[in-house]
């Protein structure tokens, strides 16, 4: 038997077991053998030590007297083979994995493909038809045969009658399944995504249909119970979801389970309402084993709670939409994810619409998002992530989604969670709302609240950005605090997590180094998001108060930053922790927040520098990075701020005050750093960009001031005798609104100095984008109109105080504004001008 034994090892070479090894310097063919018992001993060994010293191995022979008759070399070569074959079964596992997802991703792009000629088949056969339809039809038949072949949205059914709700759960899995897999929604590639086995899976966006839809396929290591239930989580992955509340739960009948669901997302900037869904969501199972969940909303606008707490949000409308998740072979998903939605873009302002009116936004915040957090779940699973300081993963995003939703919740400020606006100073910039509600809580002590009896105090604004890229901005707000933040409020915020009163800045002033030391916790597949912790190096002023000199802590979120970012946010959002940073640390959300309004189809580069830092005075030249193109400078964003403040109740006026006058600052600093890092530098280099036909910035400026000393017999600047450059900068700089508008039928915008363009809320680029009557109100405009004649006849005219409408969509109070006749140099009128005195926001 044991010559048999031998004889196949002489063949087979060394087993898996590592029974048989041969030994370098033997005779070809001859291998050492190693009883059950040696080889079981030398398993364990390994176990411990994969790769043992020779003084190790020495040790080994002398403790193991079952391995007393086996050379050392012999066990070095046992060592060197087990680790042989341990790196080449990881190898083949993992090139296994590779075939499987390939595979998958194979049958994936063939499943698109075959979807794509399906589609060229029907758009060939609809063209033939229709022009066979022209060729044989008159027009007004052209018009009844198009709606004929055009098909038109299907309204949404009632379902007041609860025994109607099995057929619309049908229809809802009919239609979402042909969106998901069908030609019922023509998709193109999103730009900028490519399929391939290391993306995020194959994205396209709606293009043509009703509102805006985006779909997203792709391949996730996970089974499909548990992809379908983290999906149906929606806060879980969605940042925008305020909450999702199921109100009616019943099975379908056919083993599948129909719910009535509300939604609330949150208001992504302060100047729009929230919106919010009244939703029919079924869960059913396909033959095949596949896994469905599909989504629509009901009629009628009262589903949901009491009409009182939906005051803040406007209802949208949720087009079928929903989750297909099929097995895969060899094990995981193939997910396919559409969402399909009519945001009600009429609600908001004219230039925020870009938000509400793109099928890319969408898939960037929602569809892309969600498959992103299954590959996120996955690889957490798999232990392919290990994160610092031994956090465990779910720990690590909960503190995420906090820090999401403290911030959310301040920008949107919800009457049902206690939030109220207070009175302004008159100069309505900055909202100041008060929570007193709100109580900063440490949860493992339940009984203890940090500070007097109180609330929070939040102050917050939103700002148009011309020509900012929005990764630029935030990374430099991110690595250049100092050049924004005041220390000392970061301190009084830190006091907050303190058992002890809180106090106001000053009381007991630090000095800080301006160090900051930024330590990374975890970060998400592709690097969307970066969860770290910074700590802020301070100093006290006295040797009395060295003991009570303490570090601060800041736990802070950033979202965008990466160069390769195309999100539809960016985001710094930043809560003081202590040093500690127990699990259950109380978090109090502040921030910023950058949202592209202009959709591009390639990204801005980010890759610029941020030694920016002797570039922020205003007005200093900041020049432009390679590879910028000259359309860099027409991106549009709107950046949100928001800082919360707690306070004990008799302070709540002070803190208010400070609150307020905290955040005019550092929007003053956002504005300087904006100009710094602008490729279009500061406004005044923008004046070639005037309408052509028009003089440049410099001999307009010097007409406009001539023709009003020529009209009013008075001058508008101080030293209105300057030329060229100097005076442009004086009209530039002047403190009250100057605007010019064209001569013509719709008189538009050509150019404002910076009060203008701050009263407008715009930038001279997108200034083009206002008309005059757009931002008078009808009262404004009916003054105006019969003002005309008047300025006309005599050359100018005063306009009684008024409001008018900036392009955000805010009210401007003003009280008085003069229009003139602008004279070019041959006596004609090139424009017309105005000046606003005194405005403010109301």
């Amino acid at each position: 038997m044991g010559t048999m034994v031998a004889a196949v090892a002489l063949r087979g070479g060394s087993s898996d077991s590592g029974g048989f090894d041969k030994v370098p310097g033997m005779d070809s063919g001859k291998y050492v053998r190693y009883t059950p018992e040696q080889v079981e001993v030398l398993e364990r060994l390994y176990i411990d030590c994969p790769k043992p010293s020779s003084s190790r191995r020495q040790q080994l022979l002398r403790e193991c007297p079952i391995l007393s008759n086996i050379e050392p070399k012999q066990i070095k070569v046992w060592f060197q083979n087990r680790r042989c074959r341990d790196k080449q079964r990881k190898e083949s596992s993992r090139l296994q994995a590779v075939n499987r997802k390939l595979t998958a991703m194979n049958k994936l792009l063939m499943e698109e493909n075959e979807r794509l000629q399906k589609q060229v088949s029907q758009l060939v056969h609809e063209n033939a038809h229709m022009r066979q339809q022209l060729q044989n039809t008159s027009l007004a038949n052209d018009t009844s045969c198009e709606s004929n072949v055009t098909t038109p949205p299907n309204p949404i059914r009632d379902a007041s009658n609860p025994s109607g709700l099995l057929a619309i759960a049908e229809e809802t899995f009919t239609e979402f399944l042909s969106k998901a897999t069908g030609t019922a929604i023509d998709w193109v590639q999103m730009p900028g995504m490519k399929p391939g086995p290391d993306s995020v899976g194959i994205v396209a966006i709606s293009h043509g249909c009703r509102g805006v839809a985006a779909r997203a396929c792709g391949l996730v290591n996970l089974e499909p119970t548990k992809g379908i239930e983290i999906l149906k989580d929606r806060p879980s992955w969605f940042r925008d979801c305020r909450s999702l509340e199921v109100f009616t739960r019943f099975p379908a009948g056919n083993g599948g389970t129909i719910e009535l669901i509300y939604m609330q997302m949150y208001a992504p900037t302060t100047l729009v309402p929230a919106r919010d869904f009244w939703t029919l969501r079924y869960t059913t199972t396909m033959e095949d084993g596949s896994l469905v969940v599909c989504e629509r909303s009901l009629s009628g606008s009262g589903g949901g709670p009491n009409a009182a707490s939906t005051q803040q949000f406007v209802r949208a409308e949720m087009l079928p939409s929903g989750y297909l998740v099929r097995p895969c072979e060899g094990g995981g998903s193939i997910v396919h994810i559409v969402d399909h939605l009519d945001l009600e873009a009429w609600s908001v302002p004219e230039v925020l619409r870009p938000l509400y009116e793109s099928s890319r936004v969408v898939a960037q915040k929602m569809t892309t998002v969600a498959l992103r957090h299954l590959r996120q779940i996955a690889q957490e699973t798999s232990g392919e992530v290990v994160y610092a300081l031994g956090r465990q993963p779910a720990v690590l995003r909960t503190f995420s989604q906090r820090l999401s939703r403290g911030f959310n919740d301040a920008i949107s400020g919800f009457n049902d969670d206690g939030w109220s606006v207070m009175g302004g100073d008159g100069i309505e910039d900055v909202v100041i709302a008060c929570n007193s509600t709100k109580k900063i809580r440490n949860t493992s002590n339940a009984g203890i609240t940090f500070g007097a009896p109180g609330g929070i105090i939040c102050a917050k604004a939103s700002m148009l950005l011309q020509s900012v890229p929005p990764a630029v901005l935030v990374r430099f707000l991110r690595e250049h605090r100092s050049e924004w933040a005041d220390y000392n409020i970061d301190a009084y915020l830190a006091s907050s997590l303190k058992t002890s009163a809180c106090s106001l800045p000053g009381l007991r002033p630090m000095r800080f180094s301006e160090g900051q030391m930024i330590m990374p916790l975890a970060h998400t597949v592709e690097n969307e998001e970066i969860l770290e912790v910074v700590r802020l190096e301070g100093q006290p002023l006295t040797h009395d108060e060295a003991l009570l000199s303490r570090d601060i802590h800041l736990l802070q979120l950033c979202t965008g930053i990466d160069e390769k970012s195309v999100g539809s946010s960016f985001q710094l959002v930043f809560a003081p922790i202590d040093e500690h940073f127990p699990d259950d640390a109380p978090l109090i959300s502040s921030g910023f927040r950058v949202i592209p309004l202009d959709v591009k189809t390639d990204g801005v580069s980010s890759g610029r520098t941020l030694d920016l830092a002797s570039s922020l005075d205003v007005g200093s030249a900041a020049p432009q990075a390679s590879g910028e193109s000259p359309d860099d400078c027409s991106l549009r964003s709107v950046l949100t701020i928001a800082f919360q403040f707690p306070y004990e109740m008799h302070l709540q006026d002070s803190v208010a005050a400070m609150a307020r006058q905290y955040v005019r600052s550092v929007i003053s600093a956002v504005q300087r750093v904006s100009m710094a890092i602008s490729p279009s530098q500061s406004g005044l280099n923008a004046g070639h960009r005037m309408l052509s036909g028009f003089p440049e910035a410099a001999t307009l400026a010097r007409w406009v001031c001539q023709s009003y000393h020529y009209h009013l017999g008075m001058e508008l600047l101080n030293q209105s005798d300057g030329a060229g450059e100097a005076l442009l900068k004086m009209l530039w700089h002047h403190p009250d609104a100057v605007l010019c508008c064209s001569f013509k039928e719709k008189p538009m915008f050509t150019f404002a100095n910076k009060a203008g363009l701050d009263m407008l809320e715009t930038s001279l680029v997108a200034l083009q984008d206002l008309t005059l009557d757009k931002i008078f109100d009808e009262s404004g405009r009916k003054a105006l109109f019969s003002d005309i004649s008047k300025l006309m006849e005599q050359g100018y005219a005063y306009l009684p105080s008024g409001v008018c409408m900036s392009g955000m969509g805010r009210h401007v109070s003003f009280d008085q504004a003069v229009a003139w006749k602008v004279l070019g140099e041959d006596s004609n009128i090139h424009c017309l001008a105005f000046c606003f005195v005194n405005w403010s926001f109301v």
